[in-house]
């Protein structure tokens, strides 16, 4: 186990420069390699937060280092304007990585902005006006994502939403039908809800989902922001469950921590695209092409979907101990249920050289590492949670 760490306070131009809009952990970072944080004095830090569910391959990974540099000495940058061979061989690498029936990918810069354009397809193609979303759900912070994300009317801040939203209950199959109507656009759902604590929608749930929007006519988009590309122990939730959505959203662990994201269309939405419909300036950029090339041949050369679910498993077993009572989530998206408030087994677990995350369920401690976190590292969290007061 790692003795006690201490944080040393940031700078104080830092402090005055930087817009004050983050809560930020008694942590400062100054460099990192494989699944370790190394703190201002020194002293390493298990990283079980990932960057918040970005640092799919860790830190300091050669193959995504070489890439990105070998990319960056050949050519940086440039416009969708222009054909790019490293663009269209990631584009066709991502859609065969998903294993899933998808035609086409249009890179963008993050999973609000990726969300954003899911959206916007789905009411160009319906000319309806209503989305249905989920309790807990967490899509972003921009209009249409803040729009369908729970709970943003505390923070939203804009005159009014952009389109009707309405929410579903988490797993409430009878509440489906009053709620994707033939006035819906797209039903928009996390199957493993991040932000509200890792939470596994299942199944039955999302092909009730699917169901419903072929009934009606409404889209069905995957936010896989957090959930997906390999997070669960496999390409995509929609594998993990057998669902098969028009359209996922991916981020976050898609470039290893090279903004980048995607939206991946099936068949019928690809066919309603046009020149001039979509835009960006940096999605689908070469090093961010390079970025997500290089992660997806690192998880299949190295086998790491099944060392996320082999490793997942094995917290659950062995690390229901101390303030902990039960485990929830899938893969490397597990929450932690606490007998005592998260917060507190949080910063205990931080004072000894462990870094976690929380969620909007205050008794969830969320664990969002590296995939490739072993064995030798649970047992370190195990030892340390079967030491804190139950």
């Amino acid at each position: 186990m790692s003795s006690a760490v201490t944080a040393a306070a940031p700078d104080a131009p830092a402090r005055d420069f930087l817009a004050p809009v983050f809560a930020q952990y008694p942590l400062e970072v100054v460099s990192a390699e494989g699944v370790w944080l190394r703190n201002a004095r020194g002293e390493r830090v298990l990283d079980l937060y990932g960057g918040h569910a970005v640092a799919a391959l860790g830190y300091g990974h050669p193959g995504w280092t070489r890439t990105l540099t070998e990319q960056a000495r050949s050519c940086n940058f440039q416009t969708n304007a222009v054909a790019m061979r490293v663009r269209t061989r990631a584009a066709e690498r991502l859609v065969r990585f998903s294993k899933l029936d998808f035609t086409s990918v249009f890179f963008v810069n993050s999973g609000a902005e990726a969300n954003e354009n899911a959206l916007r397809l789905a009411f160009r193609m319906t000319s309806r006006s209503h989305v249905a979303a989920v309790e807990g759900a967490f899509h972003g912070r921009t209009a249409a994502a803040g729009a369908v994300t729970w709970g943003s009317d505390g923070w939203y801040s804009l005159p009014r939403k952009p389109f009707d939203v309405s929410f579903m209950p988490r797993g409430d199959l009878g509440a489906i039908a009053a709620q994707v109507t033939d006035r819906t656009a797209a039903v928009i759902v996390e199957p493993v809800q991040g932000l509200a604590g890792a939470v596994d929608l299942g199944g039955p749930y999302l092909a009730a989902l699917r169901r419903r929007c072929d009934e009606v006519g409404a889209q069905l988009i995957f936010d896989e922001v957090q959930c997906g590309f390999g997070r669960v122990g496999h390409p995509f939730a929609a594998n993990l469950y057998g669902v098969m959505p028009d359209m996922i959203t991916a981020a976050k662990a898609l470039g290893n921590g090279f903004p980048c994201a995607a939206l991946l269309t099936s068949a019928k939405v690809s066919a309603s695209l046009s020149l001039g419909l979509l835009g960006t300036t940096y999605g689908g950029g070469p090093m961010a092409c390079a970025a997500i090339e290089a992660v997806i041949e690192a998880i299949e050369s190295e086998d790491l979907l099944e060392n996320v679910r082999r490793v997942s498993d094995y917290i659950r077993r062995t690390c229901i101990v101390g303030p902990v009572k039960a485990s929830q989530g899938e893969g490397f998206l597990l929450g932690l249920r606490t007998s005592r408030p998260a917060k507190q087994v949080q910063a205990e677990l931080l004072e000894v050289g462990i870094l976690a995350g929380t969620a909007s369920d205050g008794h969830i401690v969320r664990l969002l590492p590296p995939f490739i976190l072993q064995e030798e590292h649970v047992d370190m969290l195990r030892d340390t949670l079967a030491s804190l007061p139950a």
